[in-house]
């Protein structure tokens, strides 16, 4: 049996590492992951476009997916085993939510392998990723603002301490992108640097919960940018045309939201610097088998 799943990206609101408190939001760069059942027992990975890349992440997706869910279609886990193998658009290490989008794309289509997709609860099936996360190694704080975004699409906003949902919102903006060529590992972050940003980060999650996630994201942007010392130029280079600009996640990437003609002005702004930038729109499907 094969199943097929694919997952959104995400761009930050507010980063998680200060004080375990986070929200993201989905946009339209996608991760897909095909899984393809086996009945040696055996789970293994690849990831299309990095062939010798560590799989160690999906692979625990698949292993723990089929461990909680193989039972419930009527298998035996040590009589089912599987292949995993991931495509996507999302840079890796760049701060737009890579690892999220790749397990949560894994776990929906390891239960769709199983014909059981649409029995299981969205947010079950995004909590098995982010434990998943954290066995591999691949984040701090369990990423569960991140994952949430991506699995259920919208703006989220969470308790990454006890992977608690505490909003929820659909949302439809223009998305700006921009990725310098350098990568930033979450696993390699300095996180006493933005424990100290505490303060700031309980007025972001204040603004977030409200509602105001424009000025969230900018406050957002300017104190991580200090934490973890990336430069404030593309942050200052977007505003004040934009409704929000924030680094995104722990970098290398920023984003910022806004109408599309202010976002235009920006990327050619932007542009001028070495890297990428992508003009999107946000998601709001989440992640989804196909």
């Amino acid at each position: 049996m094969d199943g097929r799943a694919v997952a959104p990206a995400a761009g930050t609101v507010l980063n998680a590492l200060a004080t375990g408190t986070g929200s993201a939001f989905a946009i339209d760069l996608e991760t897909t992951a095909t899984v393809s059942l086996t009945s040696d027992g055996v789970v293994s990975g690849e990831i299309a476009e990095e062939p010798d890349a560590d799989a160690s992440l999906i692979e625990r997706c698949v292993d723990l997916t089929l461990e909680r869910y193989a039972p419930e279609a009527g298998l035996e886990r040590a009589d089912v085993g599987a292949h995993v193998r991931t495509e996507t658009e999302v840079p890796m290490a760049s701060g737009l939510k890579s690892s999220s989008a790749a397990a949560n794309a894994t776990v929906l289509a390891t239960l769709d392998a199983l014909e059981i997709a649409d029995a299981v609860d969205r947010l079950d099936a995004c909590r098995l990723g982010v434990a998943a996360a954290r066995d591999a190694g691949v984040t701090v704080t369990g990423a569960f603002d991140d994952a949430s975004a991506s699995m259920l699409g919208g703006v989220t906003v969470t308790d990454n301490t006890a992977d608690e949902l505490l909003a929820h919102e659909p949302v439809d903006w223009h998305a700006l992108v921009y990725t310098p060529p350098e990568r930033a590992y979450s696993a390699d972050t300095d996180v006493s640097a933005c424990e100290r940003i505490a303060p700031m980060a309980d007025l972001v999650a204040e603004l977030a919960l409200d509602g105001r996630y424009g000025e969230a994201m900018t406050v957002n942007g300017f104190a991580f940018c200090g934490a973890l010392e990336f430069p404030t130029g593309p942050l200052l280079e977007a505003l004040p045309d934009v409704a929000g600009v924030s680094l995104s996640g722990t970098g290398p990437s920023y984003v910022a939201v806004g109408d599309r003609e202010a976002l235009e002005t920006v990327r050619g702004r932007w542009g001028e610097r070495d890297g990428t930038t992508r003009l999107l729109r946000t998601r709001t499907d989440g992640t989804r088998p196909t």
